[in-house]
């Protein structure tokens, strides 16, 4: 099983990085150290991930939320007692309709368990998590990075994260993703936690409010 990362060591390794990293350290100086994000593992959060794919926090996080007035609980046998028009009701597309439905069935079948995931080693998580429709690497990312704590990852499918590098290494806009996945290759083997301090960058640059579901770590 691949280590983790945690409230304890987050610090140290962000003091590591900076110290390899000038433009790491100048967003710590800029901004302070970053927030240790985490995410409850399971069902629920798996579910906002995958309304997350491609829209903002904000608006994954409403349907999100309209979805848990629904159901009270959001568990896979809620998910698939719904019909299409009270998904469509809770704000789901008609495709993210039909990746919930089908990461809905295979935990019903017995195909897929969640809570073993903590045991497996990346690998194996990404094949379990990529047979689900609709689940790709960003997915299985984020996945890993904030609900397993799994310190090495650097999701190049992040639009913002990508940027927020970009603007951090005065990199011009047509940097390719060797070019950006070279340089995240320097953070090894503390990518994850280097996303983390890019992301904080992006966030504070542009004041935004992250939803309450991006909870920080005591």
């Amino acid at each position: 099983m691949t280590s983790r990362f945690d409230s304890g060591s987050f610090t140290r390794i962000v003091d590591e990085l900076t110290a390899r990293d000038r433009d790491l350290k100048k967003v710590v100086d800029t901004y302070g150290y970053p927030p240790m994000w985490s995410r409850d593992e399971g069902f629920e959060t798996l579910v906002l991930i995958i309304l997350e794919q491609q829209v903002s926090l904000a608006s994954a996080f409403a349907a999100f939320t309209k979805l848990k007035t629904y159901l009270g609980t959001i568990s896979p046998e809620g998910i698939m007692g719904m019909t299409d028009e009270e998904l469509r009701s809770c704000y789901f597309s008609r495709q993210k309709s039909g990746y919930v439905r089908d990461l809905s069935r295979r935990i019903i079948a017995g195909d897929l368990d969640l809570a073993n995931l903590s045991s497996m080693d990346e690998g194996e998580i990404r094949s379990r998590l990529k047979a689900v429709k609709g689940i790709g690497d960003w997915t299985v990312d984020v996945y890993l990075m904030f609900c397993l704590q799994h310190p090495d990852f650097f999701p190049l499918g992040d639009i913002a994260l990508v940027n927020s590098l970009r603007t951090e290494k005065g990199l011009d806009k047509s940097a390719g993703r060797e070019e950006l996945r070279t340089i995240a290759e320097e953070w090894k083997p503390w990518r994850t936690i280097a996303s983390m301090i890019l992301w904080h960058a992006y966030i504070c640059r542009r004041s935004m409010k992250l939803p309450d579901s991006y909870r920080k770590a005591p």
